[in-house]
């Protein structure tokens, strides 16, 4: 069947290309990897910043070089026994930098912000630590809480025209771990699938014709985990690398 490995956020920690061990390889020297993972997180890079800014940003973008710097650090910077993953640690780092850039361009230029607003002031002095530091060391309990229930409400938004709640994505979750395993496969396929996210996205129910074609699984079985494989391809498709993290153990 074809199916895509699933990456990043559901690689195990033992897979030995994962993108933690390339960044440590990367932090000790190796040039080389280095730049294969600037090069290759470049749409991890604009998307970041792109979510940030509220607004589409390319390479020629100033808030592209921000977040392309910033991601550099986090790579420089990265502490592996730390409790977050990289890209959660280099998320955190990129909206740090651009959220410092866009202020202070707020003020020089005197013009209003518009749609780019920060709800949260404490994750001022949250990030300001982060920078300092360059580690999750002082990233506190309490500040990943109040990291989670923002990206929880955001995340809430995304699942409430599908007719789904957060809640709901841990309730359906499938109790067998090749259950679970294979429709986060259909959902990794759906989303790197245009045709078939066109078809969630616009008619807010799963290709299934297309997919019982390319999946050894039955209709049935796709259709008794409709609410799970929808709720992961939002939160794939999504850039809240803080739920990823939070939800990981539990959809692995």
């Amino acid at each position: 069947m074809i199916l895509a490995s699933i990456q990043g956020l559901f690689l195990k920690k033992q897979t030995k290309h994962n993108v933690e061990a390339l960044v440590i390889q990367a932090k000790n020297g190796d040039k080389e990897v280095q730049h294969e993972l600037l090069s290759s997180y470049t749409p991890f890079m604009k998307k970041t910043a792109s979510f940030v800014c509220k607004r589409y940003i390319s390479e020629q973008d100033d808030e592209y070089s921000i977040a392309m710097f910033a991601f550099n650090d986090a790579i420089e910077h990265f502490e592996l026994d730390k409790n977050a993953s990289f890209l959660t640690f280099a998320h955190l780092l990129i909206r740090r930098k651009l959220i410092d850039f866009i202020r202070k361009e707020s003020r020089r230029k005197e013009i209003s912000l518009g749609q780019i607003t920060f709800e949260h002031e404490d994750h001022k002095d949250q990030f300001d630590i982060l920078e300092s530091s360059h580690s999750f060391e002082q990233f506190t309990a309490k500040q990943q809480a109040e990291e989670r229930r923002h990206q929880i409400a955001i995340y809430e938004s995304l699942l409430k025209p599908y007719g789904l709640s957060f809640q709901e994505l841990i309730n359906v979750s499938p109790s067998h771990k090749d259950a679970r395993q294979t429709a986060i496969q259909i959902a990794q396929l759906i989303v790197e699938t245009d045709e078939f996210y066109e078809v969630l996205q616009s008619k807010k129910r799963l290709p299934m014709k297309e997919l019982e074609e390319l999946v050894n699984v039955s209709r049935k079985t796709i259709e008794r985990h409709r609410k799970y494989i929808i709720a992961i391809v939002i939160l794939l498709k999504s850039d809240l690398h803080y739920i990823k993290d939070y939800l990981k153990g539990r959809m692995s």
